[in-house]
């Protein structure tokens, strides 16, 4: 028998977001499942966002607490969207995940929400998972299983305006928006676990990953070649490249009118970005595999 379709939604969404969690077994690759004693299901782990928290958060949050398994988001998946209680629509956002240290599910302590979890080969995973959703996600893993590397282009947070400024404006700083916008912003590069924080030299660009590089302990590469003063269209591409090659996730801050040439180097094409917000491109190998905006908040 076919696992029940969802009913279709109405009303207020409800959001909330997961991951398919994928490992190199020893024979195949594995996905990672849980079981929820509350409504006999096995699907991947999940859960609601929390106020104030950027939805990539909730993502790895929920996973850490529903496995025990921590891990970076790699590309996104298509989201899910059905009925609930009383008919309220809710949107799942899914990623796929990559493990960052052990996968070991023996010291998860199971639950009164999880009861049982389990590492599970791909080919087989289709007859555990209970909703027909979770299959067409992990349909979705086919395309491209392995491991992606993020690179994530980002616009510096809101600054000053140029007419309250009157130093050299490549040293004009964030405004307390734009500070909280940075703050914000640590989150969303901890999700995909950045490992490489690269910026414009100009300050407004420095203020803006120095929250996330402080508390990740990283260091910061600081170029000119990325400020509008000093901008260098063959240096940047070279920059990228190399980040692009790598496997370590990465950021790269740098201000409106150099971001179209970024990204077009990294292989795709935005609008313009707001203050603060960031496309992440998810490289295999070189190769664009997928895209994903998203802003930190407080565009005032």
């Amino acid at each position: 028998m076919a696992p029940p379709a969802r009913p279709e939604p109405r009303g207020p969404e409800i959001v909330a977001a997961g991951a398919v969690v994928v490992r190199k077994g020893p024979d195949a690759r594995e996905v990672l499942v849980v079981h929820r004693p509350k409504y006999d299901d096995w699907s991947f782990p999940k859960g609601k966002q929390d106020p104030g928290e950027h939805v990539t958060a909730t993502a790895v949050r929920e996973v850490v607490e529903e496995t025990g398994v921590e891990v970076r988001l790699g590309r996104p998946l298509r989201p899910q969207l059905y009925a609930v209680g009383g008919g309220r629509a809710k949107r799942v956002h899914y990623w796929v995940g990559h493990v960052v240290g052990d996968d070991d599910l023996t010291t998860y302590e199971v639950n009164a929400e999880v009861d049982g979890l389990a590492w599970v080969p791909v080919d087989e995973a289709a007859s555990r998972l209970t909703y027909l959703d979770d299959i067409a996600l992990l349909d979705q893993l086919y395309d491209e299983p392995r491991p992606t590397t993020a690179v994530v282009v980002v616009r510096h947070a809101k600054a000053l305006k140029r007419g309250q400024w009157r130093r050299a404006d490549w040293k004009r700083p964030l405004s307390d928006v734009g500070q909280e916008q940075a703050r914000r912003l640590r989150d969303l590069l901890r999700s995909y676990g950045v490992t490489q924080v690269v910026s414009s030299s100009a300050t407004r660009c420095l203020e803006t990953v120095a929250p996330y590089a402080e508390q990740q302990v990283l260091p910061v590469q600081e170029l000119p070649e990325l400020s509008e003063e000093a901008y260098d269209a063959a240096h940047a591409r070279r920059v990228l490249h190399a980040l692009r090659e790598a496997r370590e996730p990465s950021v790269v801050c740098s201000h409106r009118p150099i971001l179209p040439d970024l990204l077009a180097d990294l292989g795709t094409e935005e609008e313009p970005l707001a203050p603060g917000e960031l496309v992440v491109c998810h490289h295999r190998r070189g190769r664009l595999v997928a895209t994903e905006r998203h802003l930190p908040g407080l565009l005032a």
